[in-house]
């Protein structure tokens, strides 16, 4: 376990050394009952004094993520990895890897990525029969059938310089004036944010996100050893208005304007043109993630900030997984000027260019009214899916949880009064079946914990309908528990 501390940040050593130990044990590279260095050796290996690494052990064990045995040592507490239940164990005969230093600070995503529930609502997908499943395989053969030798040519680094047009052709709906020569595909937008959390993001910089945002976002910004600062999150988006209170210069903003994840919020046009602006006159980069903007049930979002970029500060990300195909795994990550270029050398080191078969057969697709004809078809659909679930809330949600009808997107937010933990409730909802996205996932600090986020787009209706039903019984039941036990009020 390799400790990175950044002594010229606002954030005390002893808290650094926390929340790097207590992100390892609540993504679980460090396992329950795993032995931690003892204090005298913390220190020396954080070069910190015994004191600085003692606090951060004492906060450890308030919050019940360690326990400290006289005489015995420091492990990591038992309780906390009931949470993730389901993940293997390690043998014993490979517990000499525990000697080899790595530098994961977390790893949220392997978590609740590649869940085994019956009823998954922890994934924010589309289920498979709402896709264009069959049209895509009708042009991957045609692609083949036409051009077998594609299977064995590397094609442009950049991506097919046809795609990339045809992509500028479709992002100008949304008023962003792009060349291909601005445009990269990429593997998803996952490899985007990777790709410029490796060209610009280094030890001690300064990321701001939302609170909460995307997990697997925090993950790789950790990753870089950037200090991440959360700036909440209401019914208008982030609260830009917040940004004025950070002392420090931030070098990256990554935010999901559009249906954000995980609370499904939108930035109003008013706040996205005083976040455009503060980066601007703090010189920092916006990264705008736009995976989901398309998926809108009644009116259109506001316009993406890049197409008020006029000094190349936004990086934008579009994704086509979730909307069209999860398995072709296409990403755009548009730029301009000099950061174009460092992302395309970063995406050189990566992979050296991603598959071309995936990129001809959407290329078809884009090009022809399938998509606007598949995309008008989807909203209809999932408009329908959040009616229903909204409805089931109503209906067998007990008192004192509330939630946001979303206006689009695919997911949902539940609130829990405070002091509740969600997390718990995840444990008993794996030995049903069912899964979630609890929020402690989706903080870069301390987490709020009375929050989840389920997805009604990712299982088939009738599933849907008794993942909604068997999660209010659940909450019902751990509310009325907890309050019991513990005299907390459910309202």
């Amino acid at each position: 376990m390799k400790i990175v501390l950044n002594r010229k940040s606002d954030i005390s050593l002893s808290q650094q050394i926390h929340d790097h130990i207590a992100d390892r044990i609540r993504s679980n590279l460090l396992k329950e009952n795993s032995p931690l260095p003892s204090i005298r050796n913390l220190a020396k290996k954080c070069n910190v004094s015994m004191m600085t690494a003692n606090k951060a052990y004492e906060t450890l064990e308030k919050e019940g993520l360690i326990t400290r045995i006289q005489g015995k040592g420091t492990f990591v507490q038992k309780k906390t990895n009931r949470v993730l239940s389901g993940l293997e164990e390690q043998s014993p005969s490979f517990n000499w890897q525990l000697t080899i230093s790595d530098y994961l600070p977390r790893a949220q995503s392997i978590r609740f990525n590649n869940r085994h529930e019956r009823i998954q609502l922890s994934q924010s997908t589309v289920y498979p029969g709402l896709l264009p499943n069959r049209h895509l395989e009708q042009e991957i053969k045609k692609v083949l059938s036409d051009d077998p030798q594609i299977l064995s040519t590397y094609g442009d680094i950049k991506g097919d310089f046809q795609f990339r047009k045809e992509l500028t052709n479709y992002l100008k709906q949304f008023k962003l004036k792009l060349a291909p020569s601005e445009v990269l595909i990429t593997n998803g937008v996952q490899q985007g944010i990777d790709l410029v959390a490796r060209s610009f993001i280094g030890p001690g910089d300064i990321v701001i996100t939302e609170g909460p945002t995307y997990a697997v976002a925090i993950d790789v910004f950790r990753g870089r050893g950037a200090t991440i600062i959360p700036i909440p999150v209401d019914e208008e988006g982030m609260k830009v208005e917040l940004l004025s209170k950070i002392d420090k210069k931030p070098k990256l903003i990554y935010t999901i304007p559009s249906f954000q994840n995980p609370t499904g919020a939108v930035l109003s046009n008013k706040r996205r043109f005083k976040l455009l602006t503060y980066a601007q006159m703090h010189g920092a980069i916006i990264v705008e993630d736009d995976s989901l903007s398309e998926l809108y049930f009644d009116s259109k979002p506001p316009l993406p900030l890049k197409s008020m970029d006029e000094e190349g500060h936004v990086i934008y990300l579009k994704g086509f997984s979730k909307t069209l195909s999860p398995g072709c795994r296409i990403g755009v990550v548009a730029a301009s000027g000099t950061i174009y270029n460092r992302l395309l050398s970063a995406k050189t080191m990566a992979d050296l260019g991603s598959p071309l078969v995936t990129q001809k057969a959407i290329l078809s697709f884009i090009k022809s009214n399938k998509m606007k004809s598949h995309l008008q078809k989807l909203r209809i659909t999932l408009k329908n899916r959040r009616d229903h679930v909204v409805s089931l809330l109503n209906q067998y949600a007990p008192d004192g949880v509330h939630w946001n009808t979303c206006q689009g997107g695919l997911n949902i937010w539940l609130t829990l009064p405070p002091f509740y933990h969600t997390d718990e409730i995840f444990i008993e909802a794996n030995k049903l079946g069912l899964s979630f996205l609890p929020s402690s996932a989706c903080y870069p600090g301390e987490p709020e914990t009375n929050h989840m986020r389920i997805c009604f787009s990712s299982v088939e209706d009738q599933l849907l309908e008794e993942g909604i039903i068997l999660l209010c019984q659940l909450l019902s039941q751990y509310l009325a528990t907890t309050a019991n036990q513990s005299n907390i009020p459910t309202v």
